[in-house]
């Protein structure tokens, strides 16, 4: 099977991103109606936003066209300069292959490109081969607390990378 990356809005896509979260956080992490909500809610609000030249939305499709991957930039939710990166997931079959080092790799060579100064994420302590791949891009962690702004309980941990200049 060979990915391929697309940016931008494609039908399906985003009933597809809501449900490979929905489907991995229960299934792994035990999230449930409260996460899955909160992800379709916040992505169709933030697929109206698409127009705006900074925000990114890409996706890893399959051989059929599938979507298996998603990662987007919100360059307006943090504030001035700042890059959100946001819902970044594979599915099952994806995983280990590179795919996701290819969607983060555009995406911070977007928010290079666009002189944004820092891209933060939050995610929480457990994803580890996720954290290995954002620290491989520079990433570090800035914060960690517990909280529940998942449905459940969690090591919140917020990354970010600043960008290099000069």
């Amino acid at each position: 099977m060979t990915t391929r990356i697309v940016s931008g809005y494609q039908p399906g896509c985003l009933g597809r991103i809501v449900q490979m979260h929905g489907t991995y956080y229960a299934q792994a992490h035990r999230f449930g109606l409260p996460f899955e909500a909160k992800v379709a809610r916040e992505l169709a609000e933030f697929a109206q936003r698409l127009v705006h030249p900074l925000n990114r939305l890409w996706l890893a499709l399959d051989d059929a066209g599938d979507c298996v991957g998603s990662l987007a930039i919100d360059a307006q939710d943090l504030g001035p300069s700042i890059a959100h990166l946001r819902w970044f997931i594979l599915g099952d079959n994806s995983r280990g292959k590179g795919v996701g080092r290819d969607l983060l790799e555009q995406a911070v060579l977007h928010c290079d490109q666009a002189g944004l100064s820092t891209i933060q994420l939050w995610t929480f302590r457990g994803l580890d081969a996720a954290r290995h791949l954002y620290e491989s891009a520079g990433f570090v962690l800035a914060e960690e607390h517990s909280g529940a702004q998942w449905g459940t309980l969690v090591s919140e941990q917020r990354f970010e990378r600043r960008r290099s200049v000069g």
